[in-house]
């Protein structure tokens, strides 16, 4: 990717290391408030923040500060960048949008930013989306287009790991009811899609849905400790005839606060 534009994003985008290092992706983090102890989300142990899910602490996230994205940018710049592709989570769920303004009128470089209007490996399949069309030699304007394509494209589908935790939240609406809800959303809309009682069943409920959009597809696989039946939901994701790739991610603090420990699902999007 040309050095003279730089992507910056932040933790919620539950962006893999290696697909960081690969696009040189700068990240802000979101800050993570677990018993009234802050701490940047990058910097959280996962297997202990689990844990601490599981044991039902207090648990709460505030989007970076303005000066925190402002330090990211000043790293950008200290790297060679002329300009600056900012892309986050969407300011219908967080406050770090307002923040990238604020910064990126102290940074001294153009900055084209892009509100996602999602969250979570959506935000993640944007970047790396937009970092695609950099590296393929197009400019600010294009991989920012990119980006938005993707937000309004995507979807998920996952399972709710603690349904009393995410009812609290207020994020999404979930019912009274047996079973384990899936949800699926497009965009900023989720809505609760069925109710199952085993993870095979949530499996199979997430995998035709998959199967029900035209190809080819990208499809990150996550989970909040819930390896396993990652495992089976990416074999299964991945012998499907209209899906051209697969990832796997992991769910972070940022989003698991809201979903619960034992998260698991995928996100998609046409290629």
């Amino acid at each position: 990717m040309p050095i003279a534009a730089r992507i910056v994003t932040d933790s919620n985008a539950m962006l893999p290391a290696e697909l960081a290092a690969r696009f040189d992706i700068l990240e802000v983090s979101l800050t993570i408030v677990v018993d009234g102890l802050a701490r940047p989300e990058r910097e959280i142990d996962l297997p202990e923040f689990y844990d601490q899910l599981r044991s039902g602490k207090s648990i709460s996230t505030a989007a970076p500060s303005p000066g925190e994205v402002l330090a990211t940018y000043r790293r950008a710049v200290a790297g060679g960048a002329e300009s600056i592709l900012s892309i986050h989570v969407g300011s219908n769920q967080s406050a770090t949008v307002s923040a990238v303004h604020l910064a990126a009128r102290e940074i001294g470089v153009p900055v084209e930013i892009v509100d996602t209007g999602t969250a979570s490996f959506i935000e993640g399949c944007c970047v790396w989306r937009a970092a695609e069309v950099l590296a393929s030699g197009a400019g600010l304007d294009q991989a920012a287009q990119a980006a938005t394509a993707v937000a309004v494209d995507a979807r998920s589908v996952f399972t709710i790991g603690e349904i009393s935790r995410a009812a609290a939240g207020g994020r999404l609406a979930v019912h009274d009811g047996v079973g384990v809800p899936v949800f699926a959303s497009t965009g900023p809309d989720m809505h609760e899609l069925d109710r199952v009682t085993s993870e095979a069943d949530a499996v199979a409920v997430m995998t035709a849905q998959v199967a029900s959009h035209p190809g080819p597809l990208r499809v990150g696989i996550g989970h909040a400790d819930a390896p396993d039946v990652a495992d089976d939901l990416e074999q299964a994701l991945g012998s499907l005839p209209n899906v051209a790739e697969t990832t796997r991610y992991l769910v972070g603090p940022s989003v698991a606060a809201h979903t619960g420990a034992g998260t698991f699902g995928a996100v998609f999007h046409p290629i």
